[in-house]
């Protein structure tokens, strides 16, 4: 019996404009995710982004048209493109990443510092 041949293919890409690794920092990532095909989808909470840089609501599978696939599916490179130029924009409860580090992040980061001290 011949050995399986092992492949490990990466399909998915986090980005985002906040700048620490804290819980809170999940809702600004914006996933860029292998959608088979060569194409790559750029989603957002249940949102996808299409070729006309809007957010869409992304249909279930079935229910997915090709004209729809067709506007909302690049190449990786455009992809993220895409995703590097809304990270910034992404405001969640009122606040962009950089708003939310300044006004909780930092918080995250003295308490991390302080669990690092030796007691």
């Amino acid at each position: 019996m011949p050995e399986p041949v092992i492949r490990t293919t990466p399909t998915r890409f986090d980005v985002t404009a906040y700048p620490g690794e804290d819980i809170d920092g999940i809702t600004f990532a914006i996933a860029v995710e292998y959608a088979g095909h060569g194409k790559w989808a750029v989603r957002w909470l249940s949102r996808c982004l299409g070729a006309d840089d809007e957010w869409d609501w992304e249909p279930q599978p079935s229910s997915r048209e090709d004209d729809w696939l067709a506007t909302h599916r690049f190449t990786l490179g455009q992809a993220l493109a895409h995703a590097e130029s809304h990270a910034p924009r992404i405001v969640v409860n009122g606040l962009t990443a950089t708003q939310a580090w300044e006004k909780y992040g930092s918080k995250h980061k003295r308490d991390a510092e302080l669990d690092e001290v030796p007691r």
